[in-house]
């Protein structure tokens, strides 16, 4: 017989989404330091930068700014409030990150496949935490739940299709490159979020 779902600390909640926040910003990293993107708002937030005086950061907030009422709506304050705490630690993690850790080289294919593999980690930490990182997520999230699609096979072709947009802006390997980034992103939660598995609240 399944255990019944026990719901997760303050405490635990707040170590997950620090958590997810480092692994994020690590992945983040990675793909900005080797010149790649990512899907979802995220992606959009690291082509924006390379084009505009704001810092990833604050893009990744004003993007996810709209979904607010969204994750309200459809998923309640505690999972909006979780997930907007996630999303300002990542951005203030990402920004701030280049005074812990300094990054000279490292080489596309590494950065695409460790990099969204990180990234797929810490958004596992979130989903599994009642979070995630806005926008999209929220949408993957509801999905699952409400209509039995795997958020990994969503957030995959979605993410596929922001990348795929990008050709606009950056070359063809780029794109190459950073769709290797989502796919093992997407990987990482269509293998190990799945309905049932996992019961904390």
């Amino acid at each position: 017989m399944a255990r019944d779902a026990q719901r997760h600390s303050v405490l635990e909640d707040l170590q997950a989404i620090l958590t997810a926040a480092g692994f994020i910003s690590l992945g983040l990293r990675f793909l900005s330091q080797a010149g790649l993107l990512s899907g979802g708002t995220s992606g959009v937030a690291l082509l924006l930068a390379r084009v505009t005086p704001l810092t990833f950061g604050q893009l990744f907030v004003l993007l996810n700014l709209p979904f607010f009422w969204l994750g309200v709506r459809q998923m309640g304050w505690r999972f909006t409030g979780k997930t907007f705490a996630a999303i300002g630690l990542v951005s203030l993690a990402t920004d701030w990150l280049r005074l812990v850790l300094r990054i000279e080289w490292i080489h596309p294919l590494y950065a695409a496949v460790l990099g969204g593999a990180l990234m797929g980690i810490g958004l596992l930490i979130l989903f599994r935490h009642r979070a995630c990182l806005g926008g999209l997520n929220i949408l993957a999230i509801w999905l699952q739940e409400r209509r039995g699609v795997r958020a990994g096979v969503f957030q995959m072709v979605v993410d596929s299709a922001v990348v795929l947009a990008s050709l606009l802006v950056v070359s063809p390997a780029t794109i190459a490159l950073s769709i290797v980034g989502a796919v093992a992103l997407n990987l990482v939660l269509a293998v190990n979020h799945r309905p049932g598995r996992y019961l904390g609240t």
